[in-house]
């Protein structure tokens, strides 16, 4: 296996929710709902996703809670936010105050207000409709 990571897909409750979120409000560029002539079965999932292209070639979905339990064999679960969270390095402080503020007016929980962290970065949690959490990030060292 080669050292990348192509795609991360979301479980989401509200397909057009989501996507809104993440398209008007936190502005990802998205051509929306793909997929959606797969319309599926009680045991078959539907294939209908919300696709985000991102750069360096990374793909974001945001697929149906209980179609993706279909999809992968596994029955569904509750949600825990706090099982991994995706981070977006900002280029500044100010970045990071403005994304924070993007997002909580998208519908987005704060969790964890920016701050300055012991080991030299500033930064701030939040989570989306769904529960995912996401750590807006800037280091000085990566900039």
């Amino acid at each position: 296996m080669r050292p990348r990571l192509s795609v991360i897909t979301l479980a989401v409750d509200d397909l057009d929710r989501s996507i809104a979120f993440y398209r008007d409000g936190l502005g990802l560029p998205s051509e929306g709902i793909v997929g959606s002539e797969f319309t599926g079965s009680a045991t078959e999932p539907a294939g209908a996703i919300g696709y985000f292209e991102l750069e360096n070639g990374l793909i974001l979905t945001l697929y149906p809670r209980n179609d993706l339990a279909k999809d992968s064999g596994l029955p569904p679960d509750t949600p825990a936010s706090t099982e991994f969270s995706l981070g977006y390095v900002a280029d500044s402080r100010a970045e990071v105050d403005s994304l924070m503020r993007k997002a909580a007016e998208a519908g987005a929980v704060i969790t964890d207000e920016p701050h300055d962290r012991p080991w030299g970065i500033y930064s701030g949690y939040f989570s989306d409709l769904d529960g995912h959490l996401w750590e807006i990030i800037y280091n000085p060292k990566l900039v």
